[in-house]
């Protein structure tokens, strides 16, 4: 794994970029971002993907595989952070002496100078940043943006835009959501994770902590995470400069979710200064609501009256991989979600649950790094016990990890009180038949993570349908 160094100073020119894991979610939008103005862009990425062909599309160079061939005559080399040290380009560039900045540090790069408005949090990022890119699109200001997934209904995760702000999803797992100068902060919570880089809790509330007192305009809190409530009275203490704004459940958010009708597509009502609005979405899920009601607290935050902020939200259509619709199979529904820490995946179960009906949730989960399988087998057996009629679990996607002996997606099959709900498949193909046996018409499959686990859905699909041709046979 490589770590973004926080102290480089980053280089005035960059010349021609090279982007090793282009096809990523948020590489391609960072490379996409560059390319439109006009710099010379190249990549390589391991596979071929719909995104990878979307930027040869465009016209970028894309390399399939890792050689140091593939580096050419760049001046530049911009890795994600999930790439391993002996990766050959990587290894060719510092052979030349090439500047290499992580991802996050090419898109600080690519901010300079813009008003920013950071979405940060443990969860909610990707969705809240693309709620808060159709709103300001509804409201005729165009906004910049580059979010960790495409965006329904602009089709991309990235596009520059003519409008002043610049909105970024900002990620903290590895501390590089302070590379940014930012000017409106928006946390949607805290909550425990990446651990691995932080040590413990309390570095990485100061780590969030660092991010909003940044923040020169504008900063936005959940008022019911009990990190965020911390952080909102630490800022007010320390009478920093930026309006401080909070939103949720809580009796004293500024902007207040009083009313949530989540069966099937989200209803709400928000209480602003003492007058409520009625809001909906296009998408199911409580939690849904709770992002929404963080974006309108920006939209006030940056002068919108409650009567704009509320209704632009009615055309947000989602985001790609967060309760994504993959259609029907032999009378079964597929969807595929990025959930990858309880608290997302009893979101998902609980959003599948809403929409339903009287069919079951199967749920296919395959868990994300070693080391968080190994610290909370337990809370995903819990939250998938609830949460699920059934759970088929896969073998670890590792990521940016080495192997941890002994930690396999056994560690979490294990952790369920009732053996009969769950079953352990490190095969995909036997895991797509378990899936047959199992479900039936009415029901809903789900994938779980934000490895490559959406990749089973045409074999669980062909699996459904073959199901379906032996029984007319």
């Amino acid at each position: 794994m490589i770590k973004p160094d926080l102290t480089l100073v980053l280089p005035e020119s960059l010349g021609r970029l090279h982007f090793v894991g282009i096809g990523g979610s948020g590489m391609s939008g960072i490379a996409r971002m560059f390319h439109a103005k006009g710099y010379s862009v190249t990549g390589s990425d391991r596979s071929h993907s719909d995104t990878v062909q979307s930027l040869v599309d465009l016209g970028i160079r894309v390399a399939i595989g890792h050689d140091a061939a593939h580096v050419g005559d760049a001046d530049t080399l911009v890795v994600t952070g999930a790439l391993w040290l002996d990766n050959p380009e990587y290894q060719e560039a510092l052979r030349r002496g090439l500047p290499v900045l992580h991802r996050s540090q090419a898109l600080a790069w690519l901010v300079r100078g813009e008003r920013l408005v950071a979405v940060a949090g443990a969860h909610g990022k990707s969705t809240s940043t693309g709620m808060l890119v159709t709103a300001l699109r509804a409201l005729d200001r165009d906004p910049s943006f580059v979010n960790g997934a495409v965006i329904q209904g602009t089709g991309t995760s990235a596009a520059w835009g003519t409008g002043d702000l610049f909105v970024v999803e900002a990620d903290e797992s590895d501390g590089s959501f302070l590379l940014y100068d930012v000017a409106v902060a928006l946390v949607t919570n805290i909550d425990t994770d990446h651990l691995d880089h932080y040590g413990d809790e309390k570095a990485l509330e100061e780590a969030f902590a660092t991010f909003a007192v940044r923040a020169t305009e504008l900063v936005v809190l959940s008022a019911d995470d009990p990190a965020t409530r911390r952080l909102a009275v630490s800022l007010r203490e320390s009478a920093v400069g930026a309006r401080i704004l909070t939103f949720g459940e809580s009796a004293d958010a500024d902007v207040r979710l009083v009313e949530i009708g989540d069966s099937g597509p989200v209803g709400y009502r928000v209480s602003i200064a003492g007058h409520e609005y009625s809001g909906h979405l296009a998408i199911p899920g409580r939690h849904n609501a709770l992002n929404a009601a963080g974006v309108i607290a920006v939209l006030v935050g940056l002068g919108f009256t409650p009567d704009e902020a509320v209704p632009s939200l009615d055309g947000f259509a989602g985001t790609q991989r967060r309760f994504e619709s993959h259609g029907l199979a032999d009378g079964v529904r597929l969807y595929d979600d990025y959930a990858h820490h309880p608290t997302e995946v009893a979101a998902a179960l609980q959003t599948a649950r809403s929409v339903v009906g009287d069919g079951r949730v199967i749920a296919i989960h395959q868990p994300h790094l070693f080391s968080r399988t190994q610290a909370m087998a337990a809370e995903f057996a819990d939250v998938y016990e609830r949460g699920a009629d059934h759970t088929i679990v896969l073998d670890v996607y590792g990521a940016r990890e080495d192997p941890i002996p002994g930690v396999t997606g056994a560690r979490v099959v294990e952790r369920f009180a009732n053996a009969s709900v769950v079953d352990y498949r490190p095969d995909w193909q036997a895991a797509a038949d378990r899936v047959a046996e199992i479900a039936r018409a009415g029901d809903i499959v789900m994938t779980l993570s934000c490895g490559d686990v959406y990749r089973i859905i045409p074999q669980v699909r062909a699996a459904l349908e073959l199901r379906s041709v032996g029984d007319a046979g």
